[in-house]
């Protein structure tokens, strides 16, 4: 006892080391309660809010509280607050002046957050680009395109064009635009679209399938083709429907046409020039020798 009395007389006439162990054990025990603290909340926020409401929750307590921590620190070393707060106005003021285009974003992201038009995992397009939300900060949102790229778009863009967000319900329809050719029975071809949708696992029977002849094409009768299904069964419902559409039609002999195309020059124009192939050289030349002694010449 007598030497940690002598030791503790020593460092008393220290006063530098006090202040330095007082700010050491200020740092060490405030980022652990602020580590508490952001997990306590988090288990409390995490029934009310969303994954991205927690995350954004949790970054503003603990940056927060590291500030306070880092300003009773600064108290602690024996540096002017005062001087420090005028200085870091100042430079807040030249930063706003230079980064308008972040404090737009920033802006734009509170939008975004209190309007909730998505969530993280949603599967949205936005613009030109189509892939999975993995975060919506303050200054940007970042997507996982389905080809495993990274793709960051600005809040201030991502307010002002269109977004639209495939995973915002429970269900969705897939619209298929076929056509038939015009020698078919459109009844019979309703009926064969409605009982591949019966048989295919992924179609939903509650809505049932929407069947429309929609159009008398130019070569063919054109016909929509709806399902409902749930949005995580999509890349799968796609991959068997057409598949089993295109099977059925060619089992149940149904003629999907292609364009067909007609060239008329009209009857002032001269006629078409017609170049003889080696084969039709041989063709006539094999032909049998009419009465006038010359082989039958092919008629235009």
């Amino acid at each position: 006892m007598d030497v940690i009395a002598k030791i503790l007389e020593r460092l008393s006439d220290l006063p530098w080391v006090w202040t330095v162990t007082r700010s050491v054990l200020i740092a060490v025990l405030g980022l652990l309660a602020l580590r508490a603290t952001t997990r306590a909340v988090k288990r409390m926020v995490r029934r009310r809010f969303n994954a991205q409401g927690v995350m954004l929750i949790e970054k503003f307590i603990f940056y927060g509280g590291g500030v306070l921590l880092l300003v009773m620190i600064l108290g602690q070393l024996g540096f002017q607050l005062t001087a420090l707060l005028g200085a870091a106005g100042i430079m807040g003021v030249a930063i706003g002046f230079a980064s308008q285009a972040s404090l737009s974003n920033v802006i734009s992201g509170l939008f975004l957050i209190s309007e909730k038009p998505m969530a993280v995992g949603d599967v949205i397009t936005a613009g030109n680009v189509t892939g999975i939300v993995l975060s919506i900060d303050l200054l940007s949102v970042k997507l996982r395109t389905f080809d495993n790229r990274f793709v960051r778009i600005p809040n201030e863009q991502l307010l002002k064009s269109e977004l639209i967000n495939f995973s915002r319900f429970p269900i969705r329809r897939f619209d298929i635009n076929l056509g038939v050719a015009y020698k078919e029975d459109i009844g019979r071809v309703m009926d064969v679209l409605r009982d591949i949708a019966d048989k295919n696992p992924y179609c939903l029977d509650e809505p049932e399938p929407l069947i429309l002849f929609t159009n008398f094409g130019n070569s063919s009768l054109d016909l929509m083709f709806g399902v409902w299904f749930h949005v995580p069964d999509f890349l799968a419902l796609r991959k068997s429907l057409m598949r089993e559409i295109k099977e059925r039609f060619d089992a149940e002999d149904i003629e999907i046409p292609f364009p067909h195309m007609t060239l008329y020059t009209g009857s002032v124009t001269d006629p078409f020039p017609v170049r003889m192939t080696g084969a039709d050289l041989l063709k006539q030349a094999a032909a049998p020798v009419s009465a006038a002694g010359s082989p039958d010449a092919p008629r235009a």
